[in-house]
C-alpha cells in the first residue's frame, strides 16, 4: 500500500499504535515481529515541549538504559503536528554534548582556571556570598522625593533568568529573591518582549497574546509584521501556511525580504524604527473613508467617550510633560465622567471630544506622503496596503521583536490595537493581536514577575508610593487587591492574615524614582552598589545591548553565581580574549543544570498554554535539575539564618517552602508547587477549580491566580492530551490548558451582539445560551461569571480586565470606584495615551512628522545615562542603519545552538548581510572581511552581499540598512563576535527594553 508519513502520523498520533496500523489495511502480526528488529525496542517513551521558541512544539523522546535514544516531533500536539525546526530535532544531541560539564565548578578571584567542586561546597558558597552581600547591604528605611519609607531591600544582590527553566522552577526563582529582599530582578522578556504587556494591556487589560497557533487557519488575512516569523517560529508558520491553503491572504511587512518575504503574497518593506509612521497611516486611512466596523466600536469600545477639555497636543507632545524630568502627569488625559465617576459618552462617535474625535485628528497627520518620505515605502505600496487591511477581516495580526526592540516598543505595539480594534478583529475567531516570544517559558517567566516591576500574574510591584497595601489597594483596587492577598497567604502561610495586612511590608518595596531593571544592575554593579548577581538560565555577557557595560559590570562584582546546561559566556566572563583573568577579582560559581529532557515540570508557550514536560534520559555527568539546585540553595540560604534574631530576617523564616524532598520524588515535590500556584481552598484543602472561587478574606491562597484551575480538584491539567475540537473551531480545550479559565481567545465576549448572540454566526465561539441561563462556547466564555446574562452589567463587559469594561483606542488615566474605594484601574503607558512617531535615538534624518517637533527621539528616553560608555552616534560618521536578529539554524545567544555540531556546519560564522548597492559603492564582494563600527565598538566579520535590503530614499535621501545576526560569542564549538558590543542601550521609558532594532553603523572593507 502506499501510505504517506502524513497519514501514518495522523492515524498513529489519535489511537493505539496497533489499531492505528490494522486500520491502514497493515497486517499487525508482521508488523510486531518485524518491531523486535526496531532500535527504540525496549526504550520507554516520553513527551515534553521543545527548548526553543515560543511556539510550545511537542516533543516525543525515547530512553533506554538512562540514555536518550530517540527524540522527534509529538503527532498529537496541535502546535507542530510531528513537525519540528532544525534547532528542535538538534536538542536531541543535547544529552551527550562532549561539552556538557562534569560537576559543580569554582573560578577564584584573579585565577585563570576552574576548580571542579562538590555540590555540596557549591550550594554553600553560594548561599554565603548571598547572604553576605544582603547583611552588608541592607537597605531598611529610604527616601524618595523627599519621603521617608521603609524599603526592606538590598541593591547588592541582583537576580538574572527564568526564560529557560520550567514553570515551578520560575516560581522557587521569584519567591527567593522576593524574600531575600531583592528588586533587581529581571529575565529575558527585558531585551525581547517587555514592551508586549503594557502595549496590550493598555488596550485590553491582559498583556498576551489573545489567540492561538491553530486559530490562524480562521483568518482571512495574516499580517506579520516586524517578524521574520519562517525563520523564528516555524511551527507557527505551519499554522500560518494552512490558513494560507485556505486561501488567507498572507501580508508581511518588514525591514528585509527574508523567508516569510517569500512565502507571502504581500511584501512591504520599510526603514528600521518607522512602524508607527506606516501604520499611523493605515489607521488615516482607515478612519477617514469609513472603514472600520462602527458597530464594534460602539459595543466594544471607549471610541464614544469624551476626553477632558484640558487634554492636549502640540508638536509632538502630550499635555502634561515635565521637560526637565522627561516625564508626563498624566491627569489630563482622562475622560469627561458622570455624578458616578463613569466616563460620559456622546451620541455619536463623530462629536467633538470624543476619543474618536481625537483619533482622526492626531493621525490624520499622517498621510500617506508622510508615512513615505520617513519609512521609505513608497506611497504606492502604502496605499495598497491600506486599502488591504481596511477591505479583509478578519486579521490575525502577528509580531515579534521588530515590533518590541525600539524606544517606542510600546506605542508601535498600540498600534497594532487600534488597527484592530476599529477592523473589529479583538476576540473574534480568525482575529487577534499575536506576541511571538522567542524563547520557551519567556511568556511565563513573565507572569510569573521575574520582572522588577512586577509581583507573580502581572500585579503591579510597590514603590514608596504605595508602601502600605491600602494606599496599594488605592491606586491598583480591590480587585487585584484580592489576588495579592492570596500570593502572600501562600508565601506565608498562617503568619499573613488581615491584623498585619497579610504581611505586605516583609517583602522590599522599592523607590520608584529610579527603575531596577536588568540594564541598571549591571551600571550598578559597575559603580560598585550590586555585589552579587545570580544568572539561571540566561547570558547577559551576550543578549544584552552595549556588552561593554555588561563586562565591565560583571568584572566589578565580588561574587557571580551562574546555573545553566553549558559554560556560557556570562560565566566564563573572565576567559574573554584580550582580557587578563589576574586583572579580575570577581569569583564565580557554576551550578550544571540538567537539560530540559533530563527533569520534568511545566511550560507556557506564547499562546498562554501551560504543557508537561516528563522525565526522559538521567541528568549528565553530575548536572541536576533546576527544581532540585533551587531547593538546595533556598534551603542552606534558611540554615545560615536559623539563629539570627534580627527582625530583618523574618521573612526568610516565615517563607513556605513545603514541597517536599526533590530527591526522592522528582515529579510530587514539582506537582507541589505547581498546587501551590493553583491555590487551595484553606476551609476545606480542595484545590481551586478557577479564578471564581479566590476569595480576598484569608480563606484561600494562591499564588499565581491567572493559574487556578490547573490543577483544580487534584488533576494537573497540564499533563491532558485531548484531541477533541467541538464545532472545529481550533480550541481543543482538553489538551494541555490554557491561562486564565482555560480561555482560548480572550475577550471572546467582544463576539457577540449585546443580546449575547454571535455576529459572525459562521464563526461563533460563545454565545448566551438563554435556556440554559449561562454563557455557553466552544471556548470557555471570556466573562466574571456565566450566569450573568447580557441585560446585566457584568454581562455587558466584553473587556472585564479594564476598569472601563470595553477596549480602549486611547489609554485614559481611569479608576472605577465603587463605594468610594478603587475598584480597578486602566494602565497608561508613560509616553503617551496614543502613539506618536519618534525617530530612533541614532537615527540617519530628522524627525519629520510634523513642523516645530520638539524633540526627535521619545520625549521619556533618558540616554545617555553613563555618556563616557552610551555616546550617540550620528550619520555623518555612521551612515548606515544597523539591524539585527536570529537564524533558522541558531537561537538567541546560541549557548544551546553552538553546541550542536549540525547547525554550526549549516552556519558556521556571524556576518553582516549588506545590499548590492551598498556593496558597490564600497568596493565589497560577498566573503570579504569587513569592520562594522558604531560609537560603541568594531568588530570584524565576512559580508553577505545580498538583494534581501533594497535602499531606501528617507526625507529625499539614500537610506541604506546593514543586517546582523548576535549568536555569536567566545564559547561553544562555534565561535565568533558578538553583535552586541554594537548595539545601542537606549530604553522605551515604559519597561527599559533597548533598541536592537535601529542603532548608526559603519561598514569599512578590510
Amino acid at each position: 500500500m502506499n501510505l504517506s508519513r502524513r497519514d501514518f502520523l495522523k492515524a498513529t498520533g489519535l489511537s493505539g499504535v496497533g489499531l492505528a496500523l490494522a486500520s491502514l489495511g497493515l497486517d499487525v502480526g508482521k508488523v510486531e515481529a518485524a518491531a523486535k528488529e526496531y532500535k527504540l525496542t525496549g526504550g520507554r517513551e516520553f513527551t515534553s515541549v521543545c527548548h526553543f521558541c515560543g511556539c510550545g512544539c511537542g516533543t516525543i523522546g525515547y530512553v533506554k538504559d538512562g540514555k536518550l535514544i530517540n527524540l522527534e516531533g509529538a503527532a498529537d500536539a496541535p502546535v507542530n503536528r510531528g513537525g519540528l525546526c532544525p534547532k528542535g530535532i538538534g536538542y536531541g544531541h543535547i544529552p551527550n554534548a562532549e561539552l556538557r560539564p562534569k560537576c559543580p565548578m569554582y573560578r577564584a578571584p584573579g585565577s585563570d582556571h576552574w576548580e571542579e567542586i562538590s555540590w555540596e561546597e557549591a550550594i554553600d558558597r553560594a548561599a554565603r556570598a548571598m547572604k553576605k552581600a544582603r547583611d552588608e547591604n541592607w537597605v531598611g528605611q529610604d527616601e524618595a522625593n523627599g519621603y521617608k519609607f521603609m524599603s526592606n531591600r538590598t541593591d547588592a544582590i541582583g537576580f538574572v533568568g527564568g526564560s529557560q527553566v520550567n514553570n515551578e522552577e520560575c516560581y522557587q526563582l521569584i519567591k527567593m529573591a522576593r524574600a531575600l529582599g531583592v528588586v533587581f530582578i529581571d529575565n529575558q522578556t527585558r531585551v525581547c518582549h517587555a514592551t508586549t504587556p503594557p502595549a496590550l494591556n493598555a488596550a485590553f487589560g491582559r498583556g498576551a497574546m489573545t489567540g492561538s497557533w491553530y486559530n490562524l487557519k480562521h483568518a482571512k488575512m495574516i499580517w506579520i509584521e516586524g517578524s521574520n516569523m519562517a525563520e523564528c517560529h516555524p511551527m507557527a508558520m505551519k499554522n500560518v501556511m494552512e490558513a494560507k491553503d485556505n486561501g488567507a491572504i498572507i501580508v508581511h511587512v518588514d525591514v528585509r525580504y527574508t523567508r516569510t518575504s517569500r512565502v507571502a503574497d504581500h511584501f512591504f518593506q520599510l526603514r528600521p524604527g518607522t512602524d508607527i509612521a506606516f501604520l499611523g497611516a493605515l489607521i488615516n486611512y482607515i478612519i477617514q473613508n469609513k472603514k472600520y466596523d462602527a458597530d464594534y466600536l460602539r459595543r466594544n469600545t471607549n471610541a464614544f467617550c469624551l476626553l477632558r477639555d484640558d487634554f492636549d497636543f502640540d508638536a509632538g507632545i502630550f499635555s502634561g510633560y515635565n521637560e526637565k524630568t522627561r516625564t508626563y502627569n498624566k491627569e489630563t488625559w482622562g475622560y469627561k465622567l458622570d455624578a458616578n465617576g463613569k466616563p460620559v459618552k456622546a451620541p455619536t462617535m463623530a462629536a467633538k471630544g470624543t476619543v474618536m474625535d481625537h483619533l482622526a485628528r492626531h493621525f490624520s497627520r499622517y498621510t500617506f506622503e508622510k508615512a513615505s518620505a520617513i519609512t521609505g515605502m513608497p506611497v504606492a505600496d502604502i496605499k495598497k496596503a491600506a486599502e488591504l487591511f481596511s477591505t479583509i477581516t478578519p486579521t490575525v495580526m502577528m509580531y515579534a521583536l521588530g515590533m518590541t526592540q525600539h524606544t517606542i516598543g510600546v506605542e508601535n505595539i498600540r498600534c497594532f490595537t487600534i488597527i484592530q480594534l476599529l477592523m473589529g478583529n479583538i476576540g473574534v475567531s480568525g482575529g487577534g493581536i499575536d506576541a511571538m516570544r522567542g524563547q520557551p517559558n519567556v511568556q511565563s517567566s513573565t507572569d510569573y514577575g521575574i520582572m522588577f516591576q512586577y509581583y507573580p500574574a502581572y500585579l503591579s510591584y510597590p514603590t514608596h508610593v504605595d508602601d502600605t497595601l491600602a494606599k496599594w489597594t488605592h491606586h491598583n483596587g480591590t480587585f487585584r487587591a484580592k489576588f495579592l492577598k492570596n500570593l502572600l497567604k501562600a508565601w506565608f502561610g498562617d503568619a499573613a492574615n488581615a491584623s498585619n495586612d497579610y504581611m505586605f511590608n516583609a517583602l522590599p518595596i522599592r523607590n520608584g524614582t529610579h527603575n531596577d531593571s536588568m540594564y541598571i544592575m549591571f551600571e550598578k554593579a559597575m559603580a560598585g552598589i550590586v555585589k552579587c548577581i545570580y544568572v539561571c538560565g540566561q547570558n547577559p555577557q551576550m543578549t544584552n545591548a552595549n556588552l561593554t557595560i555588561v563586562n565591565k559590570g560583571l568584572k566589578n562584582l565580588d561574587t557571580l553565581i551562574v546555573q545553566d546546561v553549558f559554560v556560557n559566556e556570562t560565566a566564563a566572563f573572565w576567559e574573554r580574549p584580550g582580557d587578563n583573568p589576574a586583572d579580575i577579582k570577581t569569583e564565580v560559581i557554576f551550578l550544571p543544570a540538567g537539560s530540559y529532557l533530563e527533569r520534568c515540570g511545566s511550560m507556557t508557550n506564547s499562546m498562554r498554554m501551560l504543557q508537561w514536560r516528563m522525565k526522559g534520559p538521567d541528568p549528565t555527568n553530575d548536572s541536576r535539575p533546576d527544581y532540585w539546585i533551587c531547593d538546595k540553595l533556598w534551603k542552606r540560604i534558611v540554615s545560615l539564618y536559623k539563629d539570627s534574631t534580627d527582625p530583618k530576617d523574618n521573612t526568610i523564616k516565615l517563607l513556605t517552602w513545603n514541597y517536599g524532598d526533590p530527591e526522592a520524588n522528582g515529579e510530587a515535590y514539582v506537582e507541589n508547587i505547581m498546587k501551590e500556584c493553583n491555590g487551595y481552598d484553606l476551609k476545606d484543602g480542595h484545590l481551586l477549580r478557577g479564578i471564581r472561587e479566590i476569595r480576598d478574606d484569608g480563606t484561600t491562597m494562591a499564588g499565581m491566580w491567572i493559574f487556578t484551575g490547573v490543577f483544580g480538584d487534584g488533576v494537573n491539567m497540564t499533563k491532558r492530551r485531548g484531541q477533541e475540537d467541538r464545532g472545529g473551531m481550533g480550541i481543543y480545550p482538553n489538551y494541555a490548558w490554557v491561562w486564565p479559565d482555560n480561555i482560548h481567545m480572550l475577550y471572546n465576549r467582544a463576539s457577540c451582539d449585546e443580546n449575547g448572540k454571535p455576529v459572525r454566526p459562521g464563526q461563533k465561539i460563545v454565545w448566551w445560551d438563554e435556556e440554559k441561563g449561562i454563557w455557553d462556547g466552544y471556548d470557555v466564555p471570556d466573562v466574571a461569571d456565566r450566569t450573568q446574562g447580557p441585560n446585566t452589567p457584568g454581562g455587558q463587559k466584553p473587556f472585564r480586565m479594564n476598569a472601563e469594561g470595553f477596549a480602549r483606542l486611547f489609554a485614559a488615566e481611569h479608576s472605577d470606584v465603587e463605594n468610594g474605594e478603587t475598584r480597578d484601574h486602566s494602565y497608561v503607558p508613560v509616553d503617551g495615551p496614543m502613539p506618536e512617531f519618534y525617530e530612533p535615538v541614532e537615527s540617519p534624518t530628522k524627525n519629520m512628522m510634523n513642523e516645530g517637533q520638539k524633540t526627535e527621539f521619545n520625549p521619556c528616553v533618558i540616554y545617555p545615562r553613563i555618556p563616557e560608555l552610551q555616546k550617540i552616534g550620528t550619520p555623518d560618521e555612521y551612515p548606515y542603519v544597523l539591524c539585527s536578529s536570529s537564524l533558522t539554524e541558531h537561537w538567541c545567544s546560541g549557548t544551546i545552538t553552538r553546541n550542536i555540531p549540525y547547525l554550526n556546519e549549516l552556519v558556521k560564522e556571524p556576518f553582516v548581510e549588506i545590499s548590492e548597492q551598498l556593496a558597490a559603492k564600497l568596493g565589497i564582494r560577498g566573503g570579504d572581511r569587513v569592520r562594522v563600527s558604531t560609537t560603541r565598538s568594531a568588530i570584524e566579520v565576512k559580508a553577505m552581499v545580498t538583494k534581501r535590503a533594497q535602499p531606501l530614499m528617507v526625507n529625499g535621501k539614500e537610506t541604506h540598512m546593514i543586517w546582523m545576526p548576535y549568536n555569536w560569542g567566545f564559547k561553544g564549538l562555534s565561535k565568533g563576535p558578538s553583535t552586541n558590543y554594537l548595539t545601542i542601550d537606549a530604553l522605551d521609558p515604559n519597561v527599559q527594553e533597548q533598541e536592537f532594532k535601529a542603532c548608526l553603523a559603519n561598514v569599512e572593507r578590510l
